[in-house]
């Protein structure tokens, strides 16, 4: 393996793991220090911080699944296709900024996958709310997921000139 290979397999590492890292040091900050049903305002109450754990997929979605059909659609699943998506990853050669997206996805998605293994839920905390605009509860690993989605999309409509 040459240097500018290895250079390469570390920065991926380091991106996904920096995405897991950073989601996982505030959800468990947030399950440590907000009760349930507390809600923290701030940036003129814009912003609030509260503590949800979701057992369903984003919004709430397959939350009344049976069990067996949460293991399969919302772990085995998605972790098959995080497993997939960082082989791809080390295997293809893409533009930076493609792998920089990819990498935010996978991080994000590893976060979320880790919480629903190892706690049955997922930890959400962030509600922003500013005149009629509203978001659901999410968490980092949200942002990083939606981040990387978007940054893919713009790369698409830009015709991979100006991102790669």
């Amino acid at each position: 393996m040459n240097i500018r290979a290895l250079l390469r397999y570390s920065a991926i590492l380091i991106v996904i793991l920096v995405n897991i890292g950073c989601d996982q040091v505030s959800k468990h900050a947030v399950r440590n220090h907000i009760d349930s049903h507390e809600q923290i305002q701030l940036l003129n109450n814009n912003v609030l911080l509260m503590k949800v754990e979701n057992t369903g997929a984003f919004l709430s979605l397959g939350d009344s699944m049976s069990p067996l059909a949460k293991s399969i659609l919302l772990s085995a699943l998605p972790l098959a296709a995080l497993v997939l998506l960082v082989f791809w990853l080390f295997a293809q050669n893409h533009g930076k900024w493609a792998v920089f997206a990819l990498c935010c996805i996978a991080g994000g998605g590893i976060g979320n996958i880790y919480d629903r293994i190892m706690y049955g839920s997922v930890t959400d905390f962030l509600f922003i709310q500013y005149g009629m605009f509203r978001t659901g509860v999410f968490n980092f690993a949200d942002v990083s997921i939606t981040f990387g989605t978007c940054t893919l999309l713009v790369q698409q409509l830009m015709g991979n000139k100006k991102l790669n």
